[in-house]
């Protein structure tokens, strides 16, 4: 398959590489089309929620020991985003 690029898209792909999105236009696209792709969800086993459960617990725990919480106007998915430009 063949697809045209406008030149707004080119820059976004090359801002996107230089964010450390890809190394590739396609490894970007790919990864931006699985994210709008809706996937089929599997059921989790018993032992994999289970598992989930103890780690979330864990966090939990971590927070509290060392009294740990985002600031103002913060939220997870900032840090996830800030994170990603690293």
């Amino acid at each position: 398959m063949t697809v045209q690029l406008t030149p707004h898209v080119q820059e976004l792909l090359k801002i996107a590489m230089a964010q450390g999105m890809g190394t590739t236009p396609e490894e970007v696209i790919e990864l931006a089309l699985e994210g709008m792709v809706p996937h089929p969800r599997r059921e989790l086993t018993d032992e994999e929620k289970e598992r989930a459960k103890r780690a979330v617990e864990g966090l939990r725990a971590f927070r509290e020991k060392y009294h740990l919480t985002l600031g103002p106007g913060e939220s997870v998915v900032d840090l996830i985003r800030e994170g990603r430009k690293y």
